[in-house]
């Protein structure tokens, strides 16, 4: 199945659902966030603490430390 998005303009718009359905179209609205939903959402985002990040800064380092092969 492929997904599609187009505007219809205001007045059309009962019109073209109509006939899109005749062809077997599904229509699915936009789902909206309310505050409460969107304070549930933001919970599931992970905090890192400084042990967590400690791996990026020791493979920075050893990778600031390569130097170049010169010919």
């Amino acid at each position: 199945m492929e997904k599609l998005i187009i505007n219809i303009p205001e007045n059309k718009s009962a019109l073209v659902k109509k006939m899109l359905e005749g062809f077997g179209v599904s229509f699915h609205g936009a789902a909206k966030l309310t505050s409460s939903g969107y304070r549930e959402k933001i919970t599931e985002v992970s905090a890192w603490t400084a042990e967590d990040t400690a791996v990026f800064e020791e493979t920075k380092k050893a990778f600031d430390s390569l130097k170049p092969h010169s010919w």
